[in-house]
């Protein structure tokens, strides 16, 4: 069911071969994605609408397209008190978390006439993609739209597929009511990404989207890079757990499982200097596979990119991991944060064995969009960064340009650049 491999053996082999999964390349789905972005850039809504009735089967006019006041009030009363209680917790834990990323304005005066700083600003329109159907995701809406709204975006706009009824799921307007979304369009797959890259008459270009989505959704994204900023293109979930003799292998097992039921791509990982955990883990997984609803896709997940490295320490535990840079790692030891040092590689880092990775996806604060298939090496979450532009400020007297004008001159002759270095040399002959 699930690979379990000694350090010693092919390890490394197994480990590269999880890392080289990409879900956007096992597909021809490129085309498709091609002829759509094409077709709703040169025939905007036109071409907009029509493949919302092909994908969605839903019929839209710009009427209708957007999500009114009423619709989100409606919303409210078809979700639990219960759930809302808990997106409204959930969005106040989120928020007070990302309040303490932001950054301020500084400027910087010296002396001798010169000042420099640096001036942030908000972006000012985003684009929020969010799965529909029959799925229903308000943890991703709260973690894309907050940072945004926090950062002080002005409009953030929200697409989302409707459901057959023509109305969006209420779970997703609840949570983007109170994430502080201020537009919402009944728009999904690439024909919303082009709609958000492009502009139609409808939807408003944006100036960066963000949000997860199917193979379309992921290669639109990856394909508009350039005429708009993305967050990412995600890959695959995943989840390595190092862990010791003294963890409990119900929650190692259980914690893995919460990956691996993402989807067969997503991958569960397990190391160990404890051959004794490894054997009762293994058991753990057979026997919570067998009483989960999505026991096929687990089974299909663990068979291809689930692995058990049993390590010889947890010095080797931590460099295999530094390795991997996994996207979700736990650390089940008797002293996590002695290993944390240690750490070099990791989306989010979850130390405890009452810290599991659930508790970062819905509840604890820290967002839960992170970088997949080893690129925390140069990654990070998703934050109050991803949503603000920063501008240089430079302001010289002629008494501080002069004190480096010949340096400016020397380097501009060096590069060849003679006009860089006349724009220097005529306020200084005009100074003398």
């Amino acid at each position: 069911m699930i690979t379990v491999l000694k350090s010693s053996e092919n390890s490394q082999q197994k480990l590269q071969e999880i890392l080289k999964r990409n879900q956007t390349e096992k597909n021809d789905a490129q085309q498709m994605v091609d002829e759509i972005l094409y077709d709703v850039k040169k025939k905007g809504n036109e071409a907009l609408f029509a493949y919302i009735k092909k994908f969605d089967k839903v019929e839209l006019t710009e009427k209708t397209i957007q999500v009114t006041e009423a619709e989100i009030e409606y919303a409210y009363t078809q979700v639990e008190q219960r759930l809302i209680h808990v997106i409204k917790k959930a969005a106040k834990r989120i928020q007070h978390f990302h309040q303490k990323q932001k950054l301020n304005s500084w400027l910087e005066p010296s002396e001798n006439g010169e000042m420099m700083g640096q001036l942030i600003r908000p972006l000012e329109k985003v684009g929020i993609y969010v799965p529909g159907g029959k799925a229903s995701y308000p943890s991703s809406v709260l973690m894309n739209a907050i940072p945004a709204s926090v950062a002080g975006v002005s409009e953030i706009i929200m697409v989302t597929p409707a459901q057959k009824d023509g109305r969006v799921t209420p779970t997703t307007l609840v949570a983007a009511k109170e994430a502080g979304v201020t537009q919402i369009y009944k728009a999904g797959g690439a024909q919303a990404i082009a709609a958000l890259a492009y502009g139609t008459t409808c939807i408003p270009k944006v100036d960066k989207i963000c949000g997860p989505g199917n193979i379309y959704v992921a290669l639109a994204k990856k394909s508009v890079y350039g005429q708009v900023n993305i967050d990412s293109v995600a890959g695959p979930s995943e989840i390595l757990v190092i862990a010791d003799d003294r963890a409990n292998p119900v929650y190692v097992a259980a914690d893995m499982l919460s990956q691996a039921e993402h989807d067969e791509m997503a991958s569960a990982m397990l190391v160990t200097d404890s051959e004794t955990l490894a054997e009762a883990v293994q058991k753990e997984l057979k026997r919570q596979t067998a009483l989960l609803s999505r026991k096929e896709i687990i089974e299909k997940s663990l068979g291809d990119y689930g692995l058990i490295v049993i390590a010889e320490d947890m010095e080797q535990a931590c460099t295999l991991s530094n390795l991997i840079a996994p996207e979700h790692l736990e650390i089940c030891t008797k002293a996590p944060f002695s290993l944390l040092p240690k750490i070099k590689n990791a989306g989010a880092i979850f130390l405890g064995e009452y810290t599991p990775e659930p508790l970062g996806d819905y509840m604890a604060g820290p967002n839960h969009v992170l970088p997949t298939g080893g690129t925390a090496r140069f990654f990070s979450p998703l934050s109050i960064d991803d949503f603000i532009k920063k501008s240089s400020i430079l302001s010289f007297s002629k008494e501080a340009l002069l004190e480096l004008s010949e340096d400016i001159v020397t380097f501009a002759q060096a590069e060849g650049l003679t006009a860089h270095a006349n724009a220097v040399a005529v306020r200084k002959e005009n100074a003398i």
